[in-house]
C-alpha cells in the first residue's frame, strides 16, 4: 500500500529518535492510511482510495464529488 493519502496529500515524515544519551537514530512517522470504497453518483461506480483518517474527515464534510473533482483537477489517479 502506497503510504500517502490521495485526498490530503500526506505523507510521512522523517527524522531522528533521541536516546536518554541523546544518541540519534533514523525514524519515520508513517501516515494513517486505509483503503476505502466510495460510491461516486457521478460516475456510476465505485472507488477505491487510499486515504488518511484526515482523508476521511474531510470527504464526510465536503462529500466525495467535491473531493473527487479536486482530485481530477490536480491529475491524480483514482
Amino acid at each position: 500500500m502506497s503510504n500517502y493519502c490521495q485526498v490530503t496529500g500526506a505523507r510521512p515524515g522523517f527524522g531522528f529518535s533521541v536516546s536518554h544519551s541523546h544518541r540519534r537514530t533514523k525514524r519515520r512517522w508513517d501516515v494513517n492510511v486505509q483503503k476505502k470504497r466510495y460510491y461516486v453518483p457521478s460516475l456510476g461506480r465505485t472507488v477505491t482510495l487510499t486515504v488518511s483518517a484526515r482523508g476521511i474527515k474531510t470527504i464526510d464534510k465536503v462529500g466525495i464529488e467535491a473531493v473527487i473533482a479536486d482530485m481530477r483537477q490536480r491529475g491524480e489517479e483514482f
